[in-house]
């Protein structure tokens, strides 16, 4: 028997949802409505996680979700309940990790069957339409034959998913030795690829904290065949199809090992993060191709992904329509031989050289992803062009085809602003703005600030998750928290207005408040006035993203110093102990607790400049790369604990304090650089 079935996403906000929403599916979105009707029904849930940018959830979409037959097997049966993953990263979590124990990987589309209290029974990635109807018909067989068999397999599940992410308070002393961090190293380079970078497989992913790591050890410990293979990553890196040469900016990953042809969906939080890495990048080599991709990126994301009000969009897709009017991945940005041939003239062969538009670049059906493999220098004088004239030439190019390429069909932009990324994004400007001094990049990081306290925060001082034309939605999670709590710091530490410090103290506070786990002094990803899931997870290992968790540790141990605050300090360490004996056995995906292991094996400076030209000095300790030090600053009497007591109307002077122990101030910049070591 049938039934009439209306599609509810109709009324969300989420591009990834509303393009779900003429599908004949019966869609829900998760609320508490949609979970009590299942209950009250006694359905099955059916739960079909996915993101805007996702290609293979739109492949699923097309195939399965806009089928009629394959609709009334789901409606029939199921409660079927459609996430965005991004906006909804506690449920996404929760059924990865239950189809992580199920079939031994993940990813997405993510699919999972649940009985109707949540409680997951079955579930995979991508499905074609008659294994999916095949595997619907069979599941919902036996919920209405033998569900007993269901729920004593989802009681086993539960408990599998909630001893996943468990950290156990580690009462042995927090002792942080050199070793660990070298022998974590040595075994992470064993996967190294040294000629192309990255990792030595395919396909490639980015991974920017890792290599922010590990570009800090090899300065800190002066080891110049770590600090090559970073170099040689991030310039494979720039010079690859994964990063856009025409209009700027970074695809998620390549699917081959040599950066070239990427899924081309662009994120913001991939964008963001590489800002900040080719930034201080930049500041240790003075690689001019380094500051050319911070700001091409820039430029980017001022152009694709920033609204009016400076908040950031969510990423472009990966397809956009071809000249058959067909949704394509890369569409627009592919050229072919005859395009180029015509839009450039009498350059074709130079740019060809440039751009590898032969058998390197060949991508599939004639059609070229640019992707470079040698210096300026080398085709300077393989074409006997100065450099100048040959920068000359690679800017023009960029232009006309940027021109020609905007006549295409854009892809699909998500036009979202998730606060977490948004924090990744401010940092990002920060950063910048310390590497190069470009005053435009601290105004956009200031109104990113102010919009954040002014227009995400709830009344009781916690912070929204998600914004669109005008409203918030979604509690906001530990993520949120952490990006913001660090944008907001590195804000403070160029522009020194202590209205940013504050307000990142006052976000830590509520995030103790809410989300801090006394037990084991980890923090939930979920705040405690949130609607219990299966499980309350807790975030610890890095990804693509560092954990919140790692992100909260460091924020700790940045506030302990600038506040004075012992049990912030305290945090920190407890935190990092915790997960110390996991990072040996797979480094890479704790990069960002070893970064802050680094800040208790070696020396780390607060550095602190009081006097009328407090700020001029830190603009030029700031052309240096010094990744163990923060910073504080002011041009006037001042109380926070690192300048009481330091203003002097008629010096400028910098304390270097390093274990509370301070050297005697020194009023030149070359002065205090000779007090701090690597």
């Amino acid at each position: 028997m049938t039934h009439k079935y209306t599609n509810d996403l109709i009324n969300e906000t989420s591009p990834y949802l509303l393009q779900h929403a003429h599908n004949p599916v019966n869609w829900r979105a998760w609320n508490d409505e949609t979970l009590k009707e299942a209950k009250d029904k006694n359905k099955l849930l059916l739960i079909s996680v996915g993101y805007s940018a996702c290609h293979w959830c739109h492949v699923m979409e097309h195939e399965s979700f806009e089928d009629s037959l394959v609709a009334q097997v789901m409606n029939d049966n199921f409660i079927n309940v459609k996430v965005d993953r991004e906006e909804r990263p506690d449920v996404d979590q929760v059924y990865m990790n239950a189809v992580q124990l199920m079939t031994g990987s993940g990813g997405w589309p993510l699919n999972v069957i649940a009985l109707p209290d949540g409680r997951p029974v079955w579930g995979g990635t991508y499905f074609r339409k008659n294994d999916w109807i095949n595997a619907l018909e069979q599941i919902s067989d036996v919920y209405i034959k033998t569900p007993e068999q269901l729920r004593e397999y989802a009681t086993k599940l539960e408990e599998g998913i909630k001893s996943m992410d468990l950290v156990t308070l580690n009462t042995d002393a927090a002792v942080f030795k050199k070793e660990t961090i070298a022998n974590s190293v040595a075994k992470w380079s064993n996967s190294f690829d040294k000629r192309k970078g990255g990792m030595n497989r395919a396909p490639k992913f980015m991974m920017p904290n890792n290599y922010h790591f590990l570009m800090r050890y090899a300065h800190q410990t002066d080891d110049e065949k770590l600090l090559e293979y970073v170099n040689t990553t991030l310039t494979q890196m720039a010079y690859g199809g994964v990063y856009d040469q025409i209009g700027g900016g970074f695809s998620r990953y390549s699917v081959d090992d040599k950066w070239h042809v990427p899924h081309f969906e662009k994120m913001l939080y991939d964008n963001a993060q590489l800002v900040s890495l080719y930034s201080d990048a930049y500041l240790l080599t003075k690689n001019d191709l380094y500051k050319t991709i911070v700001y091409e990126t820039l430029e980017f994301v001022k152009r694709e992904l920033t609204t009016d009000e400076g908040v950031f969009y969510s990423s472009l897709d990966a397809d956009s329509l071809d000249e058959t009017e067909e949704l394509e991945e890369g569409a627009f940005y592919v050229w072919t031989k005859d395009n180029l041939k015509q839009l450039l003239g009498a350059d074709f062969e130079l740019f060809s050289d440039y751009y590898n538009i032969n058998n390197y670049g060949l991508w599939e059906k004639g059609n070229y992803v640019l992707i470079r493999n040698q210096s300026d220098n080398v085709i300077s004088e393989k074409h006997n062009i100065s450099i100048e004239d040959l920068a000359k030439k690679v800017t023009s190019w960029k232009k006309s085809l940027l021109v020609e390429r905007e006549k295409r069909p854009r892809p699909r932009l998500d036009d979202k602003s998730l606060t977490s990324w948004n924090g990744l994004m401010l940092k990002a400007y920060c950063d910048a703005y310390r590497a190069f001094g470009k005053e435009s990049f601290l105004e956009s990081a200031k109104k990113n600030a102010e919009f954040l306290v002014n227009k995400r925060m709830q009344e009781d001082g916690g912070l929204y998750r998600s914004y669109k034309e005008g409203e918030n939605s979604i509690n906001g999670y530990l993520e949120d928290y952490a990006s913001s709590i660090e944008g907001l710091i590195t804000l403070y530490e160029i522009s020194f207005n202590e209205t940013w410090l504050l307000k990142a103290r006052d976000l830590n506070n509520y995030a103790l408040d809410h989300f801090f786990d006394d037990t084991n002094k980890m923090f939930y990803f979920t705040s405690d006035q949130d609607p219990l899931l299966v499980t309350r997870n807790v975030e610890y290992r890095d990804n693509v993203i560092p954990a919140s968790n790692s992100i909260m540790a460091k924020n700790l141990f940045k506030l302990s110093h600038y506040f004075d605050n012992e049990a912030y300090a305290d945090t920190a360490r407890t935190m990092l102990n915790n997960v110390s004996s996991e990072i040996a056995a797979y480094p890479s995906a704790y990069s960002n607790w070893l970064d802050l292991m680094l800040n208790y094996t070696n020396n780390y400076y607060e550095v602190a400049v009081a006097g009328n030209n407090a700020f001029k000095k830190i603009q030029e300790l700031n052309a240096y790369y010094i990744p163990n030090k923060l910073l504080a600053a002011t041009e006037k009497e001042n109380n926070m604990p690192l300048l009481l007591n330091r203003f002097n109307d008629d010096d400028t002077m910098i304390y270097v304090c390093v274990n509370r122990a301070c050297k005697l101030p020194v009023s030149e910049v070359n002065q205090a650089l000779k007090l701090i070591d690597k």
